[in-house]
C-alpha cells in the first residue's frame, strides 16, 4: 500500500496517503478519514481553507478530455490556497506528441510541483512511471483501468445521501468492461460490510474476468440481473454509467445498452429512499426529466467531488514542508 506514516508536522505517527494510483493504495480507514475530512472542509471558512496548502504547487496533466475531474482538482487546490500548473489535452499539446515518456514527464514536472494529478489514455502507464516520480502522484483516470478518486467521492456521496455504506444494495448499470469508475467503485465497496452488488450490463460489456475473481476473493456479494426493472426495485443505490464508445472495439456493442436507460417511467420502480448516481458525463442513459426527482443525486455527487479532492490533497500535502 502506497502510504507513509507521518504526522502533519512531519513526525512519525498519523497515517498519511502518498501516491493514489489505485484503490489498493487505501483501505476503509483511509476512506472514512477522508469522508470525515471532506465534511469538515465543507464548513470551514474560506480564510482558514486558504492557509492549508499555502505555497503548494500542484501539476495537472490531462492526456484525455475531462471537465469535472480536472476542474474540481484545480478548484480544490485553489480553495486550499495552492496554485496549479499544467496541460489540458497533453496528448497533443505537450512533449508527449514528440514521444516523451510519462516517466520522463514525472521526473521533470516533479521538479516544479509538490504533487502531480494525471489522467492518461493508457491503462498501466501511470503505474509504470510511478517509481521515478519525486513527488506524490494522483491518478485522475487511467485508460479502462481505474479512477480511484471518483470511487472516493462516490462512496462519500452514498454516505451523505443514505447515512451509511455498510449493508446497502447497489445496482451498477452499463459498461462494466471499460468503465474505470465501476472498477474502482467495486473495489472500494469491498472494504465495507454487507454490501450486495447487482450488475446490469450488455452481454459483451461485463466485468473483466480478473477483476471479477479479485472481487469474489474479497467476499463482495455480486450477482447479475437481466430484468432491468427488478434490479431497480431492489436497489438502495443505482449507479448508472455511460457506454465507453471511445474504447469499444465494435460499436455494435453499445446497442444492447439502450435497454438499460433510466427513463421517467422507471422512477415508479425505485424505492422512496433510493438514490441514482452517475459519474458523468451523461449522454442518453438517464433521461433529463429524471433530474428533477430528489432521488437523482448525480449533480450533488459532482459537487461532492470538490470536497473529497480537497480532503485528499490536504491529506497528502497538508503540513508538508515545501
Amino acid at each position: 500500500m502506497a502510504v507513509v506514516s507521518m504526522s502533519a508536522g512531519g513526525q512519525a505517527g498519523r497515517r498519511r496517503l502518498y501516491h493514489v494510483v489505485s484503490t489498493l493504495d487505501f483501505g476503509r480507514e483511509d476512506v472514512e478519514r477522508l469522508m470525515d475530512k471532506a465534511e469538515q472542509l465543507r464548513t470551514e471558512s474560506r480564510e482558514r481553507l486558504r492557509r492549508r496548502l499555502e505555497g503548494a504547487v500542484v501539476a495537472s496533466l490531462f492526456y484525455e478530455p475531462s471537465t469535472r475531474t480536472r476542474l474540481s482538482f484545480e478548484a480544490a487546490v485553489t480553495r486550499l490556497g495552492g496554485r496549479t500548473l499544467g496541460a489540458e489535452n497533453a496528448r497533443e499539446n505537450s512533449s508527449a506528441k514528440k514521444g516523451e515518456s510519462l516517466a520522463d514527464v514525472f521526473r521533470v514536472v516533479g521538479c516544479y510541483a509538490d504533487a502531480i494529478v494525471v489522467r492518461h489514455h493508457e491503462t498501466d502507464e501511470i503505474a509504470r512511471a510511478l517509481p521515478v516520480s519525486p513527488v506524490p502522484v494522483i491518478n485522475a483516470g487511467a485508460g479502462s483501468g481505474e479512477h480511484p478518486t471518483q470511487a472516493l467521492l462516490d462512496v462519500y456521496t452514498i454516505r451523505r445521501e443514505l447515512g451509511q455504506v455498510d449493508d446497502l444494495s447497489v445496482c451498477v448499470i452499463g459498461d462494466l468492461k471499460y468503465g474505470r469508475t465501476v472498477h474502482s467503485l467495486l473495489r472500494t465497496l469491498a472494504y465495507f460490510r454487507g454490501v450486495r452488488v447487482t450488475l446490469v450490463y450488455p452481454q459483451s460489456l461485463g466485468l473483466p474476468d480478473g477483476l471479477r475473481a479479485e472481487l469474489a476473493a474479497t467476499g463482495l456479494i455480486i450477482r447479475r440481473e437481466t430484468d432491468f426493472r427488478q434490479a431497480l426495485r431492489s436497489a438502495d443505490v443505482i449507479y448508472q454509467t455511460r457506454i465507453q464508445r471511445e474504447r469499444l472495439l465494435d460499436p455494435a456493442e453499445a446497442r444492447e445498452a439502450e435497454a438499460f436507460h433510466i427513463l421517467p417511467e422507471h422512477l415508479a420502480d425505485l424505492q422512496p429512499h433510493a438514490r441514482i448516481l452517475h459519474p458523468l458525463p451523461r449522454v442518453s442513459e438517464i433521461h433529463p426529466a429524471v433530474d428533477d426527482d430528489e432521488r437523482a443525486a448525480y449533480f450533488r455527487q459532482a459537487e461532492n467531488g470538490l470536497y473529497m479532492r480537497m480532503a485528499l490533497l490536504d491529506d497528502i500535502l497538508g503540513g508538508v514542508e515545501r
